[in-house]
């Protein structure tokens, strides 16, 4: 009986340190909730209406700078007789005439600066792409026209500060002189050096050095070496292709130091360290045909990057991915003209608001504003 006392004391006595060292329920913290995915509605008023007469052309480039003012780039030089008729010699009606190749808007939707175009230095674009505003603050901008083998890197004035590559016939992959219609770019500070997706004619990402245009490394599809070899048509049922496809549309660094990118034919991401080693791929949307889903790339801006935002061409929609899953969690947009709707959107920028501003290089010839709603 005394064994049996001594043990139920034990038991007791257990329970209630336990109950001294272990808090109610109700004073417990709760434990993290998942973020919920972002959720947009278009802005249909934002911009404001262009001055002196101006019209965009294809809205080729977006990107935000650390002040929330919006850049664009658009190809001013591709507008129909009928659209820039008050620019002809003799003007054939009042409206319109071409805007410059850069403009600005503040987040209310005016116009606050413009500049661009063929200058002494360098060899301005045949034809604009790609927008990117650099942790320093310079602009950087590239072209996908038949000759179009540069970047160009400008001050928020205007003000020419560097080329790299050259306008002039396409080479090839091997060739680190010049690029081959690059789509885009990033640049990571920490080691002064910009990434460029290389491109609509050649198959690789290539990086050089961000201050002097010193080349430092290049690969293609899964960091292996670039290559030119005639790859066949994307095909979703058969294995994925050893190379990139063309375009090599968009390469993005995300906080973790983990490169992405757009290998927009063959609808997938390859996911890279800064030095060329594959990490993983994953595909989205995999039956898109045409010209393929992964167009553009832009990262949701909590700290953690949670989400990343992917435009689509092909299927006229912008989704929401997890990073980690990659799964699909959101979609907005559709084929068409009204506010809300694409027709080719191209690129995306995010707000430090959590708005969402996106481009159309098909007959949309615009940038469009979604508010961040949740």
């Amino acid at each position: 009986m005394r064994l049996v006392l001594a043990l139920v004391c034990l038991a007791l006595g257990s329970t209630l340190a336990a109950a001294q060292t272990t808090p109610p329920k109700s004073q417990m913290a709760p434990a993290a909730a998942p973020m919920t995915p972002p959720k947009f509605e278009v802005d249909p008023f934002w911009p404001k209406p262009l001055p002196h007469r101006w019209i965009l052309g294809q809205v080729s480039g977006v990107d935000v700078d650390k002040q929330d003012n919006i850049w664009i780039i658009h190809r001013y030089r591709r507008l129909p007789p009928d659209e820039m008729a008050a620019a002809m010699k003799p003007p054939t009606s009042k409206c319109c005439i071409p805007a410059p190749p850069v403009v600005v808007f503040n987040q209310a939707g005016d116009v606050i600066k413009t500049w661009g175009g063929p200058g002494q230095g360098y060899d301005w674009p045949e034809m604009e792409h790609g927008m990117y505003i650099d942790p320093k603050g310079f602009v950087w901008i590239g072209g996908n026209g038949k000759t179009d083998g540069m970047v160009l890197k400008f001050t928020q004035d205007g003000k020419f500060v560097m080329q790299i590559g050259k306008s002039g016939p396409q080479t090839n992959s091997q060739d680190t002189t010049r690029l081959g219609e690059a789509a885009d770019f990033v640049v990571d500070p920490a080691a002064n050096e910009v990434y460029i997706a290389d491109g609509y004619h050649n198959h690789r990402v290539i990086v050089f050095d961000s201050e002097t245009g010193a080349f430092k490394r290049m690969w293609g599809a899964y960091g292996k070496p670039p290559t030119d070899e005639k790859m066949p048509k994307y095909s979703p049922t058969a294995a994925p292709s050893p190379q990139f496809g063309n375009p090599v549309h968009c390469v993005k660094l995300a906080k973790d130091g983990l490169l992405y990118v757009c290998d927009r034919t063959n609808d997938r991401v390859q996911v890279f360290k800064k030095d060329g080693t594959f990490v993983k791929e994953f595909f989205v949307e995999k039956n898109t045909l045409r010209s393929g889903s992964m167009w553009n790339l832009a990262f949701w801006n909590d700290p953690k990057q949670t989400y990343f935002l992917n435009a689509d061409g092909s299927n006229n929609e912008v989704r929401t991915l997890n990073r980690d899953t990659f799964e699909t969690v959101g979609t907005l947009g559709q084929q068409g003209r009204y506010a809300g709707q694409f027709h080719w959107v191209h690129n995306l920028a995010v707000d430090s608001h959590g708005n969402l501003y996106t481009t159309e290089v098909g007959t949309g010839e615009r940038v469009q504003k979604f508010k961040h709603v949740n």
